[in-house]
């Protein structure tokens, strides 16, 4: 919603601000400059990009329309959910846990917490690193390494798409250019026309540029801006995860690992610590 008002905002100020300057809106309506523009620019995204890189690009653009998901309720769910199991280890020793880690859709504890359930990656995330403790192998240094490399691959392959649309912004510009000099070009070639046309041909190449410029920084720019920020949020509810798991490992109490967690949450979305302690409360009721 926000990202239609963003562009709805940009349309209107920029015609709204043309037109009352006394600009003809009609002079800004150029097709062949837009498919000249948005051809190249689809042309070398394709041509610079992977299959799988592609693809990556097309499932992440739709979560642009979407709100984030990553709210004080969700985290106060995960932390709640981490609470419960490792309780519950603490309580009846890591090897109770076995089967809600090997089938967390199965799991009584897992089932209370839908909102976090849903998220597949999240819950074979939690579930892989809870295997590790179960197994007794590793200390916490060593997993707190391995989490730390899952958790940047995840980063960088979360990035790829925001990546790809930046550099088709930083492109479009210099596509708009491109199709200004065509157009001065035409214009040229036209030498001998009355002195309105040539102008009118004038003013329709430098349109291109206008929408070279327009297209990079108020429509896809900011998309790849807003893909980066939905990536550091999915990023540092994995960190929640690792700080409060890593605790867990060096002996501290499950009411303090997820304090440790609650500590590491952006402070628009952290609950207090009164609130999670009665969230926690009512789930366990």
């Amino acid at each position: 919603m926000f990202v239609i008002i963003g562009y709805v905002l940009v349309v209107a100020s920029v015609l709204g601000g043309f037109a009352m300057a006394g600009g003809h809106l009609g002079a800004l309506f150029q097709p062949l400059e837009l498919l000249i523009i948005g051809g190249a620019a689809l042309g070398a995204f394709v041509v610079s990009n992977s299959s799988k890189v592609l693809g990556a690009v097309m499932k992440a653009l739709p979560a642009v329309l979407k709100g984030s998901k990553y709210s004080k309720a969700r985290y106060m769910e995960l932390m709640a959910l981490l609470y419960d199991i490792l309780s519950k280890a603490r309580k009846e020793g890591l090897m109770s846990i076995e089967s809600d880690v090997d089938k967390p859709d199965e799991s009584p504890i897992f089932k209370r917490y839908p909102s976090v359930s849903a998220d597949h990656h999240l819950v074979e995330f939690i579930t892989d690193y809870l295997r590790m403790m179960v197994s007794g192998n590793l200390n916490a240094l060593e997993i707190e390494t391995l989490i730390d490399n899952e958790i940047d691959t995840h980063h960088h392959e979360a990035m790829v798409p925001a990546q790809a649309i930046q550099k088709v912004a930083d492109g479009l510009p210099a596509f708009g250019i491109v199709a200004a000099v065509m157009g001065v070009v035409h214009t040229m070639a036209s030498v001998g026309q009355p002195p309105a046309v040539l102008g009118e041909m004038i003013a329709h190449a430098l349109v291109g540029t206008f929408l070279g410029i327009l297209m990079a920084y108020g429509f896809v720019s900011p998309l790849s801006s807003l893909l980066e920020q939905k990536v550091d949020e999915a990023t540092k509810e994995l960190q929640c995860v690792k700080v409060t798991l890593l605790a867990s490992m060096q002996g501290y109490a499950p009411g303090i690992a997820v304090e440790f967690g609650r500590k590491v949450l952006y402070s628009t979305e952290r609950p207090s610590f009164s609130e999670l302690e009665e969230h926690v409360k009512q789930k366990r009721a």
